[in-house]
């Protein structure tokens, strides 16, 4: 689990399958109501207290990103109150808003252009050579399809080592990023920058 703090009342939560795994869940039982699932994230809630010092005392807003064969990107914003009253719920209490998305394509974000460099010696080995690579807000993001010769596990867990998983779209990239390399960017970027 992987946490970042985006704004002081928003952060983010990274879960990969073997996170969920190794706590007995699945990616579709995060949309059940069970008892595995609230303590999944109470856990998470406790480790973003301990980490991040965020706190969650109320309504909290929670869009959950299911990103193919990478796990989840949860983001959990804290509402601001403007008045309590005897009223209110314990602190033990929280209102969950839950939003819901998927994706299926494999979209990593990456801080610098040398990042994908270093991450072109394995995909240019291991014959994956598509992709297209997106400039957009100060970061590089590179798109790739789900239909890979490698085990798309494999090639995530490579993936993460390198950058973060992003859960922009394709389509808001493609809009408002600038496309830097169109198609076979991974191959693209080994031959320029270290084939001899």
């Amino acid at each position: 689990m992987r946490l970042e703090r985006l704004n002081y009342d928003k952060i983010k939560i990274f879960l990969t399958t073997d996170d969920l795994r190794d706590r007995g869940l699945t990616k579709e039982d995060l949309w059940k109501d069970s008892l595995k699932v609230h303590q999944l994230f109470r856990d998470m809630m406790n480790e973003a207290s301990v980490e991040l010092g965020f706190e969650a005392h109320g309504p909290i807003a929670v869009e959950v990103y299911s990103l193919h064969a990478q796990g989840m990107v949860i983001i959990v914003t804290n509402s601001q109150e403007t008045e309590e009253s005897e009223d209110d719920f314990s602190d033990e209490y929280i209102e969950m808003q839950v939003k819901v998305d998927e994706s299926f394509d494999i979209i990593f974000e990456f801080e610098s252009f040398e990042a994908l460099i270093q991450l072109s010696r394995y995909t240019y080995h291991h014959n994956i050579h598509d992709g297209v690579v997106i400039y957009y807000q100060d970061r590089y993001y590179l798109l790739l399809n789900d239909e890979q010769p490698v085990n798309i596990d494999d090639l995530v867990s490579i993936l993460a080592e390198y950058g973060s998983p992003s859960t922009l779209t394709v389509h808001r990239l493609k809009e408002y990023g600038k496309i830097l390399l169109k198609e076979n960017a991974m191959a693209e970027i080994y031959h320029y920058f270290l084939e001899k």
